[in-house]
């Protein structure tokens, strides 16, 4: 059955959902907290990776073997065969688990997380393919997982998404200081709108789970005016139990912000991320 409740969350779904709420960077993490071989194969699937498909399961071996040559080259990292040598699966089992094999797995999936990206952006540019073509390929993905999670009775309340046109752009530049070296991070946007407070978290972990995996948020992107974290968890029992395993320390949690638009309503809410 699908995790529709705030009770059915377990402890990697709550850190997910907090580096969500603060915009927040895999890279500062020591551990990964997977329950087990499901929820990996979960993430990895996230990542758009196929272990059964020849070419995706080389990729992520070429990954990992030149994430191990950059800890040794540069560092002199000491990494033992077998986790050298461990498949993506064990590879993230390790890091979910202690002592020294943990903090090697967990680095060398840091360092693979790193040049995975920076290829990718090198390929954007690179590819015979169009931001539109890009933006179609998103759009199907999103609306196909929105069907799939009103179908698991997910109380959804409202969706819509949407490209930003060239006029909102050039409004948007206009109020930024920075003008051209801004970054345009919305031009491909969705709203998703849940029935009730309780809604939201069980909303994100679905969606970490099925349409993009937690290390692709963008850090420092985010805006929570919805949510103080330690306070809601506080009010939860479940939640309650799992904050005093979270590996960072609560003083990275922001309080909610306000959002930065002097056109919205100080009464607006919202959960604000990049991907």
């Amino acid at each position: 059955m699908p995790k529709r409740t705030v009770d059915s969350l377990g402890l990697a779904q709550l850190e997910a959902i907090r580096l969500v709420l603060r915009g927040g960077s895999v890279i500062d993490w020591h551990r990964l907290n997977l329950a087990n071989e499901q929820e990996a194969h979960a993430l990895i699937n996230a990542q758009e990776f196929d272990l059964n498909h020849p070419v995706d399961h080389q990729r992520l071996i070429t990954l990992q073997r030149t994430a191990v040559d950059y800890l040794r080259r540069n560092f002199e990292f000491p990494i033992p065969k077998p986790i050298e040598h461990a498949g993506i699966i064990e590879l993230l089992m390790v890091a979910s688990s202690k002592g020294h094999r943990q903090l090697c797995a967990c680095s060398i999936l840091k360092v693979m997380h790193i040049i995975h990206h920076l290829e990718a952006r090198e390929l954007l540019f690179m590819l015979p393919a169009s931001d539109q073509q890009v933006f179609h390929w998103v759009e199907e993905k999103v609306y196909r997982t929105m069907g799939t999670m009103l179908s698991a009775g997910y109380p959804v309340a409202g969706f819509i998404g949407g490209r930003k046109n060239k006029d909102s752009l050039y409004t948007k530049l206009l109020s930024k200081p920075e003008t051209t070296a801004v970054q345009i991070y919305d031009k491909l946007r969705f709203r998703v709108v849940m029935r009730s407070k309780d809604d939201v978290f069980p909303a994100l972990a679905y969606l970490m789970k099925h349409l993009f995996p937690f290390n692709y948020v963008v850090p420092g992107e985010s805006k929570n005016t919805l949510f103080d974290f330690h306070r809601y968890c506080e009010d939860h029992p479940r939640l309650r139990q799992l904050v005093p395993q979270l590996q960072l320390s609560p003083d990275v949690d922001r309080q909610p912000t306000t959002v930065d638009n002097r056109f919205t309503s100080s009464a607006y809410r919202i959960v604000h991320f990049v991907v």
